[in-house]
């Protein structure tokens, strides 16, 4: 016997496959139609998130940590590749695959650790943003980030645009970013020796470095690798991966060899480019901090807002400080888009449950939202980079799950075929990516070490270890499941339930058919549709709603004109269908339309509703009411929609 195979949807089914490069072009515009998915996944390299560790990096140990940088951009440029991989050969981004591949409890507790990871994103997007408002416009921080909610509509709108007005904004908020920092660059003029030397791998000791710079200034108490490990930590972040392998599905490519590897070089190259854009923005960070602060003596600058303050005087020019601002809010918007993109990834794919985008980008900002306003409340508005750290350390505990995975599966001979990644790629990935969480784990050991004696109560201490023993289990779990699963099943996740037989199908006719009617011409056609739908002895009943002002004040108990003119006219609409053989009735419903429709529909034991739509929108949805809404989300029974 066949088994079914099951239905797969698209991811971001609304814009899957929405550009099409498999059209004859040549130069640009071939180009063009696969540059842009890495441009939307970059902005989370140079997130708010991301601010404060390089301009700590840069005013406490100068240029000596650019490095670092380069190193976590190459790493981000094979893990960002290897996702947009996923996508390309197998049509499925992450979250999809993990989903056909781990048991569904495995799959729970991942799908909660990937939207948890997205609103740790968020928190850090929010919090810059409301910074980025305060320091341009001198609002109060908690007044900010309730106005970042906002962004939810900009989005929205984008999202009707299509794909390519997205990261058309994308790129704008970048290159607003971009030349920000290079402005203030060329007004610091730093050291082009010294930042090559940079890029030489070393931890200096602050004493020595300090004697041999001949700055006066405080030495700082966490050491270079510290701090080292934060940049790194900020860096690689788990929804990008998730982001990337959907994205990439919105190109329509070739579905044979050749179309496939002309998209993998193309989405390399769109990587690479992307990312080394983020890389220098980082860099240009690191780079103002080490001139500004550094070289003056300021070593004690680690904080988004205390560098804005000190930027202009110590460059002379009022400009810098407004620049950085303008910056900080392009870069908190560019990364909110990509987070809410995320989320709808992570709840399809794990769950297969679509929402209104206009809901779940509420929802998730105002899971960013509300931590950030009772923080704020509650503490004073110079300690927020303490939650904006706080928001990394959510990340890095997340990094592992999505990383693992995605190597696994395109190390997967059996799904990938020929563009299973070489072994030396797949060497490099698994030594980055150990290396990454083992960074990741002594960042959060050391948060946990620094604040152990906050935790006074014995049962939070016990919780919090068992919290840590249970991500250990989780993560050996998910590094040796596939190893230890040899058969992995294909085409286990389902979009939908099978298919059933429908050879032997029953016809359904309804024995009682409501009809709203509002006794215009279109009543015909909502009568006609009605007559359809009834079986044999069925019964039809007539309802219409007096609106008049009587009836709203006096309901039942009316006897105005409007209301004797709308029961003369449904008798004589029962008098007709009853003489041409149809067991009719009719009810006159009073005052509230939706609510009475559905309470007569409800009295009448019904079994289906026709119901008219007049195609009313925006301004008149307002003004005439949206009826078959309220009533459709109300009513248990099917409701037939007539346009007319």
């Amino acid at each position: 016997m066949k088994k079914n195979v099951p239905i797969f949807e698209n991811s971001l089914h609304d814009i899957h496959g929405s550009i099409d490069t498999t059209k004859k072009a040549r130069g640009f515009k071939k180009i063009f139609s696969f540059i842009g998915p890495a441009y939307l996944v970059s902005v989370g390299y140079m997130d708010p998130g991301n601010w404060a560790t390089d301009i700590a990096g840069g005013s406490k140990y100068g240029y000596s940590l650019i490095w670092v940088l380069f190193i976590s951009n190459l790493i981000a440029i094979l893990l960002q590749s290897l996702s947009a991989r996923l996508g390309i050969v197998r049509g499925r981004d992450l979250a999809q695959a993990n989903r056909e591949s781990f048991p569904k409890p495995i799959n729970f507790v991942l799908w909660i650790l990937a939207e948890i990871a997205i609103a740790a994103t968020d928190l850090a997007e929010v919090l810059g943003m409301a910074i980025g408002i305060q320091l341009l416009f001198g609002l109060p921080l908690i007044i900010g980030v309730s106005i970042t909610i906002l962004d939810t509509f900009i989005l929205l709108y984008l999202q009707k645009l299509g794909i390519r007005k997205i990261e058309a904004f994308i790129i704008v908020l970048i290159a607003i970013i971009g030349v920000s920092f290079l402005i203030n660059i060329i007004i610091a003029a730093p050291s082009f020796n010294e930042i090559i030397k940079g890029f030489i791998p070393s931890l200096p000791d602050a004493k020595l470095l300090y004697q041999q710079k001949g700055i006066v200034g405080e030495i700082p108490s966490q050491t270079a690798l510290y701090i080292a490990i934060g940049m790194i930590g900020a860096t690689i972040m788990p929804h990008n991966l998730y982001l990337h392998s959907a994205l990439i599905q919105t190109r329509k490519i070739n579905k044979n060899s050749k179309g496939i590897k002309e998209a993998l070089r193309w989405s390399l190259i769109d990587s690479s480019i992307a990312l080394n854009i983020a890389f220098l923005i980082n860099a240009a960070i690191l780079i103002l901090a080490a001139t500004v602060f550094f070289k003056t003596g300021r070593t004690d600058v680690g904080e988004i807002k205390q560098a804005h303050t000190l930027l202009s005087p110590l460059l002379g020019n009022k400009i810098a400080s407004t620049l950085f601002a303008i910056a900080l809010i392009a870069s908190g918007q560019s990364s909110t888009i990509t987070g809410t993109l995320s989320g709808q990834i992570v709840m399809e794919g794990y769950l297969q449950i679509r929402i209104n985008p206009l809901a779940r980008r509420f929802i998730t900002r105002l899971v960013a939202i509300i931590p950030a306003i009772i923080f704020i409340y509650h503490t004073q508005e110079n300690k927020i980079d303490n939650l904006l750290i706080f928001s990394q350390v959510i990340l890095s505990v997340q990094l592992g799950f999505a990383v693992i995975p995605l190597i696994h599966f395109v190390s997967d001979k059996k799904l990938m075929k020929e563009f299973t990644i070489k072994k030396p790629i797949q060497l490099l990935a698994w030594l980055f990516t150990f290396l990454l969480v083992a960074l990741n784990a002594k960042l959060i050991i050391d948060t946990l070490s620094e604040n152990w004696a906050m935790f006074d109560s014995l049962l939070l201490k016990i919780s919090i270890v068992t919290i840590c023993l249970l991500f250990i289990g989780l993560m050996v779990y998910v590094l040796l499941f596939p190893l230890l699963k040899k058969n992995t099943p294909v085409g286990s996740i389902e979009m939908h339930p099978t298919i059933p037989d429908i050879n032997n199908i029953p016809i359904h006719n309804y024995q009682k058919v409501a009809i709203a009617l509002d006794f215009s011409s279109d009543d015909l056609k909502l009568i006609s549709t009605a007559i359809g739908q009834t079986g044999e002895g069925g019964e039809i009943v007539l309802i219409h709603i007096v609106e008049s002002a009587s009836a709203k004040l006096h309901g039942l108990d009316t006897d105005d004109y409007e209301t004797k003119k709308d029961k003369e006219n449904l008798e004589k609409l029962v008098t007709q269908l009853i003489e041409k053989g149809y067991n009719t009735k009719g009810v006159l419903g009073f005052t509230n339309r939706a609510k009475e429709i559905i309470r007569i529909v409800e009295e009448e034991k019904a079994e289906l509703l026709v119901i008219g739509a007049h195609g009313h929108k925006g301004i008149k949805d307002l003004l005439y009411g949206s009826t078959i809404n309220k009533v459709r989300h109300e009513l248990k029974i099917p409701v037939f929609i007539v346009k007319v």
